[in-house]
């Protein structure tokens, strides 16, 4: 049975929300402003038709939009899109009472996503390759991706093969494919176990259709080409599954702003570094120290650093910051310091960094909850936030970045 709704407001999903008896209902792909008629199951309800559209409601760019579960935005107008995901930094900092300079969003540009993970899974008609419709577990086939790079997009058929090759399992599995310098990186999870003949076969495929790699659960199975990417003037040999950041033109936009801010530092810790990202562009100026968790990506940012030229000394140490911070006694050896954690942010860490004599600090975070808990500590700790500038790399999905530039007065020893 379908219910009118009246939009109000948009929530930190992305989805429109209405005020109706019992609560608050969350409508997906509505806009603040629009009535609309819609299947409600609690206090969410499926979208049936606008009756009202809002002025800002646009064309989508892509077939799938509504259905594949990758976009949530689509139909929203750029820069009041823009505004909206500026402003959940801006919300996220106040709730932990932190007023400063934020930035305009740096958008991001359509085709320009590196990496995307696909989900695949055997069925009577054949393989599915695309995305998870939204709550759900069924695979919406795609056939058009206007988020990714062309290099992804004009290869489905071929991923699609693969993923047939290497299936293993009547489930669902995963296929996270990357564009590198070397062309596709494939990295397959979950498939089941390969036996030898689907190995050779598999491999054979890879190597004639030029791919660069492809792993199964972290293991290389074939890698014609070493997967390279380039973080500045290093290149570097990723290892199966590493962490990149989604686009490149966020990465640049994120080292550009870490760099001139850590710039004066002679001596910078790089934590949570995963492949050095930043600590191979900051190597350029200053002595770096990277600490991360992962073993192959320390091993890789390791390499590059060995086979590179022009760079100070880069060391590194595995280390799982979350267990085991860097004490501020440790961090006290640098005057400048870039971290950039996972999701659920760095508050132990964040404890002792507040505690250091650190001059300069760059925050990157990618969940503006955790980053606004994270720089009340460093705030509370005597630091003074200088800028905070937020970065779209999911483009019209609720995901933010954001970098945080921090300063304090060093004391005397």
């Amino acid at each position: 049975m379908s219910t009118r709704f009246t939009i109000a407001r948009l929530g930190s999903q992305g989805d429109g929300i209405a005020s109706a008896e019992g609560g608050e209902v969350f409508v997906p792909f509505t806009l603040p402003g629009e009535t609309v008629t819609a299947a409600r199951q609690k206090d969410r309800a499926t979208l049936i038709s606008v009756l009202e559209a809002a002025s800002l409601r646009i064309d989508p760019a892509c077939r799938h939009f509504t259905e594949c579960g990758g976009c949530a935005l689509q139909h929203y107008e750029a820069e009041a899109y823009q505004q909206w995901k500026r402003e959940k930094v801006v919300q996220a900092l106040k709730a932990k009472g932190i007023a400063g300079e934020i930035a305009a969003l740096v958008p991001c540009a359509p085709h320009t996503r590196r990496r995307v993970m696909f989900s695949a899974r055997r069925t009577e008609a054949g393989m599915l390759l695309g995305f998870v419709r939204a709550l759900s577990s069924e695979i919406i086939p795609i056939e058009e991706c206007p988020i990714s790079l062309p290099a992804i997009v004009s290869a489905l058929d071929k991923l699609r093969a693969l993923a047939g090759l290497v299936c293993a399992t009547p489930k669902a599995f995963h296929m996270t494919v990357t564009v590198t310098a070397s062309g596709l990186d494939i990295a397959v999870h979950d498939a089941g176990k390969l036996g030898d003949h689907q190995r050779r076969i598999a491999s054979n495929f890879v190597m004639a259709e030029g791919l660069a790699r492809l792993s199964v659960d972290g293991e290389i199975v074939v890698e014609p080409k070493k997967p390279m990417v380039q973080f500045g003037p290093v290149a570097v040999a990723v290892p199966p599954g590493a962490f990149l950041q989604a686009t490149e033109a966020a990465e640049q936009t994120m080292a550009g702003l870490v760099g001139q801010h850590l710039s004066r530092a002679r001596k910078v810790a790089d934590l949570f570094a995963g492949c050095g990202s930043f600590a191979l562009r900051l190597g350029a100026k200053s002595e770096v120290h990277a600490v991360e968790g992962d073993a192959p990506a320390l091993a890789a940012l390791d390499r590059a650093y060995r086979f590179a030229t022009g760079l100070k000394r880069v060391t590194s140490e595995r280390r799982d910051l979350f267990r085991r911070p860097l004490t501020f006694k440790e961090l006290n050896a640098f005057d400048g310091l870039v971290f950039d954690p996972p999701r659920a942010g760095a508050e132990d860490q964040s404890k002792q960094i507040a505690r250091s004599d650190v001059p300069l600090i760059a925050a990157v975070s990618c969940n503006p909850v955790t980053l606004a808990r994270d720089l009340r500590i460093l705030l509370d700790g005597g630091y003074t936030l200088k800028s905070v500038t937020p970065i779209d790399q999911f483009l019209w999905s609720p995901h933010v970045e954001a970098v945080a530039l921090l300063e304090k007065p060093r004391r005397r020893r």
